[in-house]
């Protein structure tokens, strides 16, 4: 029999997933909608590239925050139920509320369910299951986004560095884990679909980190 703890736990994953960081945000100190710029996604990556560095750092770590909370959830229901911390059975279950957060994300019930694509938010996930392949990905993605200042390109590859780690670097011993990296790869794809025409056509917008695009 299901728990109703358990029920709870799993509404309350996506709840937090749902929180659109971005869409509130911007509507709040900017009057607004991420939306309807850029596009058109209601994530951190729309929110530098409408809104600013400020607006977009802090919408990308309540992202991150939001995947980081959901995945650790397990640890307020009873050992019985979810099993010992680390265990192969504890880590399925914050596997499974990371993605139903990641989820929230990506379907809002807060905001008409057109949110961001994930990343962020995945990247909180990462950081609650693995925070040293999570380092490994962060490195990646800086090194890309410094070199060449395409976001899109940095999430993809960084997405891949995370299977690639946990399976050549730190040798996972669950597999559901290298399952979720796996995952990983097939959603970003699916969901920069689009970044990545822009960026075989060469017409993907950039973002600066530390200087601005000259004229």
């Amino acid at each position: 029999m299901i728990s109703i703890y358990l029920i709870g736990i799993v509404i309350l994953a996506y709840l937090f997933g749902s929180i659109p960081s971005a869409v509130w945000f911007g509507e709040a100190f900017y009057g607004v909608d991420v939306r309807e710029y850029g596009s058109g996604n209601a994530g951190a990556t729309n929110t530098f590239r409408v809104l600013g560095k400020r607006a977009g750092s802090i919408v990308m770590f309540v992202d991150i925050f939001k995947g980081w909370t959901a995945t650790n959830l397990p640890f307020l229901l009873d050992s019985t139920i979810v099993g010992i911390p680390s265990s192969v059975q504890f880590v399925n279950f914050q596997l499974a509320l990371g993605v139903i957060a990641v989820l929230g994300h990506l379907f809002p019930i807060f905001a008409g369910f057109r949110g961001g694509k994930g990343v962020a938010t995945l990247f909180g996930m990462v950081i609650a299951i693995h925070p040293e392949a999570a380092l490994c990905c962060v490195s990646v993605f800086l090194l890309t986004l410094i070199i060449t200042h395409y976001v899109s390109l940095s999430s993809i590859l960084a997405g891949f560095t995370f299977p690639f780690s946990i399976a050549f670097i730190f040798h996972t011993s669950v597999p559901a884990v290298l399952l979720y990296g796996i995952a990983i790869c097939a959603l970003i794809l699916v969901t920069h679909q689009k970044n990545i025409e822009r960026l075989l056509k060469g017409h993907e917008s950039k973002i600066y980190l530390f200087k601005k695009k000259k004229d």
